[in-house]
């Protein structure tokens, strides 16, 4: 299992100013957008918001969804997510890894997976794909979305590694830096390996900022 630790102290010490990054202006087009496409692709469904973070994406989710359940490794974020959650039955938040999915329990026909595809190694993203896959149910749903790199709306890239994984360096409103994985696949990288791990019909749209991929698994 790849190490993530750096990662989860990053978002734990980022928690309570992660949402920030949905006030950039020059985004709010493709939010807008994005606020549209994500909960009327997954409605009706038990969907799994893999990565959930402070549950941005989920309380959007569960407005549409009959019952969406986020999982995350930070209890800093999820405590977030739990706080701003309205008031829900249908609606959980627990921790979870997003490369050990078969340990969570229920049953999800839908998946959505927001702004965690970047943080995936690439070496990783096969070994991920496969085991979210495994954890659903025939003819589920899935909606991945994530980031495109803009010179200026992004942290610039730093380093670039041996397996071709790219760096930024960050730094919270505290000061305090962070070196934080964070890819920026082609749509073609994208749909070789969504495809190569069963998924069907696969759509993937890039937006000004943000790109997706919108897909079903077989029956």
């Amino acid at each position: 299992m790849p190490d993530q630790s750096d990662l989860l102290r990053y978002y734990g010490a980022r928690a309570h100013e992660y949402e920030k990054v949905y006030d950039k202006p020059e985004r709010q087009d493709d939010l807008r957008r994005l606020h549209e496409i994500v909960p009327a692709y997954l409605a009706g469904r038990r969907a799994l918001d893999v990565a959930c973070g402070t549950g941005y994406w989920t309380r959007r989710i569960a407005q549409r969804a009959l019952a969406i359940t986020g999982c995350d490794q930070s209890p800093e974020v999820l405590a977030l997510a739990r706080e701003r959650q309205p008031t829900a039955n249908h609606v959980q938040f627990v921790i979870g890894n997003a490369f050990s999915l078969s340990d969570l329990s229920g049953e999800f026909d839908a998946a959505f997976v927001g702004f965690w595809w970047s943080h995936v190694p690439r070496e990783d993203l096969s070994r991920f794909v496969r085991g979210l896959h495994e954890r659903l149910l025939p003819r589920s749903r899935v909606f991945i979305v994530d980031n495109r790199y803009v010179a200026g709306s992004n942290w610039p890239i730093t380093r670039t590694d041996s397996s071709g994984n790219t760096y930024q360096h960050r730094v919270l409103d505290n000061g305090v830096g962070h070196e934080v994985l964070k890819n920026f696949p082609a749509a073609s990288e994208l749909q070789t390996a969504l495809t190569g791990a069963g998924a069907r019909d696969v759509d993937i749209q890039e937006l000004p900022y943000y790109w997706y991929a919108a897909y079903e698994l077989a029956p």
